[in-house]
């Protein structure tokens, strides 16, 4: 069976850097029929696709949170990770990664529990 599950920080202070890793159990990163994404929403919101690592590592951000996100992988471990640079109180949500079947958009088969991740000082 598959399992993603965020681990992280809980809390961030404001300007500093947001990261969060995905462990996968059960599939492997590197498998050619899927991408695995970062999707938050923040308290009171909807769904905000972050951004999504491929198979092959390439990766693709969402125009709006490019300049301040990164997302790698170690496949050693089978894991992707994400990092969002100067964060604000904005960036308060709940995070979540994903797999994403090719071919499916911005539709997932399996996500993570969530995790929750509050900008404060």
């Amino acid at each position: 069976q598959v399992q993603l599950q965020e681990s992280g920080p809980g809390l961030v202070k404001p300007s500093q850097t947001l990261s969060l890793t995905c462990t996968v159990s059960g599939a492997t990163i590197t498998t050619n029929s899927y991408s695995w994404a970062w999707i938050r929403q923040p308290p009171g919101k909807g769904l905000e696709w972050m951004g999504i690592i491929g198979y092959d590592g390439k990766t693709y951000y969402s125009p709006s949170l490019k300049s301040r996100t990164s997302i790698s992988r170690d496949t050693s471990k089978n894991q992707f990770a994400l990092q969002l640079s100067s964060v604000t109180p904005e960036d308060t949500a709940v995070y979540y990664c994903a797999r994403e079947p090719t071919g499916w958009g911005t539709c997932y088969d399996y996500w993570g529990q969530g995790t929750q991740v509050t900008v404060s000082s």
